[in-house]
């Protein structure tokens, strides 16, 4: 191909264009300038994977957080390069700067919403949850995690506004709203009383923390840990590996009992009912030779006491602390079932029991033998314990 058909090539291309419709190749330019921001964002963003490990690391993660953001911002970029540059119908640039105004909106949401994920996270990096002392993690990522959740629906809520408002139409609307105020706002807070309150609460959660991530809770009778708290609800993670849901605002106004408010070692009880004939000395010793043998006892606590008596049995109440409540759990049926053995096979006449009495009454002058019987019976001789 020599230069005369490249000239020739020229202006039969410009003699196409100028016989298509005013508005095409603006339209084109407008097109043109969209992909040429998406390549320019895939080469980008290309280059930085190949120079950074994204898997790692807190500059790899915002990077790979940033990458649908910025092919946003890079679509706007080329519509404002191009827009002030071409000749399109009032209505159609119009329709145009809106959509660029409407991104623009968007872009700083989702910006403010990147940077607290990202400086959240880079904070939390510090605190490790998996070693058995970690109040202080627990804390802190707790309230980390209630916050950032908290701001992410604010942010939502003030983008979505804010879009809202670049139509003339819901700017009448909202002036109307204003308007009549009185009404309209009651209904609204009356809607919108769930989700407000719920997003209170979990402001309340953050700051006072009646609970944390991976604290003990007992709730509506079911025994758990907390697994996850989101901005208005929290996840409970029942021991037979149920998930119970219940909303933020319940541990503001309803009571429930945490285990590990202020640390997680827990005392434990084990109760036996036995025969007054029982050593209650040596079932203390005995105990104690136990607890210290098994590894789920954490040194501080271990006694044992009798608690209740009948006409029947003693109750024995062995005390016992542990380090966490699943320890303390596996510590309790560990003993319990270690000294059920030792009173079968030590002193099994200390187990409950049936007695009878025999009386026999009659007169001496008299050669017939009266025989009255008369038996009284305690519970059954079955070994109880709970």
């Amino acid at each position: 191909m020599n230069w005369a058909d490249i000239e020739t090539f020229i202006s039969r291309v410009e003699a196409l264009a100028d016989n298509l419709p005013a508005f095409i190749v603006p339209v084109l330019a407008v097109i043109a300038a969209v992909c040429l921001g998406l390549l320019i964002h895939f080469l980008v963003f290309r280059t930085l994977v190949r120079v950074l490990d994204v898997d790692v690391g807190m500059m790899g993660s915002l990077v790979r957080r940033a990458r649908r953001p910025m092919r946003l911002a890079f679509v706007l970029l080329g519509l404002v390069i191009v827009l002030p540059l071409v000749r399109l119908p009032v209505l159609w640039r119009d329709g145009l700067q809106h959509i660029a105004l409407i991104l623009l909106i968007v872009l700083i949401g989702w910006t403010l919403i990147l940077l607290v994920n990202h400086f959240s996270d880079r904070s939390m990096r510090r605190y490790r949850m998996d070693t058995d002392d970690n109040l202080a993690a627990r804390k802190y990522v707790t309230q980390v995690r209630v916050l950032r959740r908290t701001a992410v629906i604010v942010l939502v809520i003030l983008t979505t506004a804010a879009v809202l408002l670049t139509f003339e139409s819901v700017q009448k609307y909202g002036v109307s709203l204003f308007a009549s105020a009185g009404a309209a706002g009651l209904i609204l807070g009356l809607a919108a009383r769930p989700v407000l309150a719920n997003l209170i609460a979990g402001v309340q959660i953050a700051i006072t923390q009646p609970i944390r991530l991976d604290d003990v809770v007992i709730v509506e009778g079911e025994w758990g840990w907390i697994e996850e708290i989101f901005a208005t609800y929290v996840v409970v993670r029942i021991w037979d590996w149920r998930r119970m849901v219940v909303p933020l605002s319940y541990f503001i106004e309803q009571p429930f009992q945490n285990w590990t408010r202020e640390s997680a070692t827990i005392i434990g009880a084990v109760f036996w009912h036995l025969d007054y004939t029982v050593p209650v000395s040596k079932a203390r010793t005995r105990l104690e030779e136990l607890v210290k043998k098994s590894p789920h006892w954490d040194g501080q606590v271990v006694n044992l006491q009798v608690t209740d008596t009948d006409k029947d049995t003693i109750t024995l109440r062995g005390l016992m602390s542990a380090r966490t409540s699943p320890q303390a759990w596996d510590l309790r049926c560990e003993i319990r079932e270690k000294m059920i053995d030792w009173f079968q096979q030590e002193y099994p006449e200390a187990l409950p029991r049936l007695r009878g009495e025999l009386a026999v009454s009659g007169s001496s002058s008299n050669p017939g033998i009266s025989h009255k019987a008369q038996q009284t019976h305690s519970e059954n001789g079955k070994g109880q314990t709970r």
